[in-house]
């Protein structure tokens, strides 16, 4: 008997601010740059991408690629669309 699965789409699940703030948070604490990335690219899919490119100042596809699996965007880059998320990178001892 074969198993049916669904997809499974976090971005599904980012329906309110403290959702995507807890969600931000706890990828963050864990530190890993790929999973960072790959978790602002859920909540940019979440707010709308066309939306958050317009907020960030950055082309739609310029976006897509910078939060793709695998990329390695500037730093820069990675700060307009935390700020245009809404989204502060707050230094604190570890």
């Amino acid at each position: 008997m074969a198993i049916e699965t669904i997809p499974f789409d976090v971005a599904e699940l980012l329906e309110s601010e403290a959702d995507i703030s807890e969600y931000l948070r706890q990828v963050f604490e864990d530190g890993d740059s790929d999973e960072i990335l790959r978790s602002l690219g859920h909540v940019a899919r979440a707010r709308g991408m066309a939306k958050l490119a317009e907020e960030s100042g950055l082309g739609r596809e310029n976006l897509y690629n910078a939060l793709k699996p695998g990329a390695k965007p500037r730093f820069d880059t990675i700060l307009r669309v935390c700020r245009a998320l809404g989204v502060n990178l707050e230094p604190r001892p570890a």
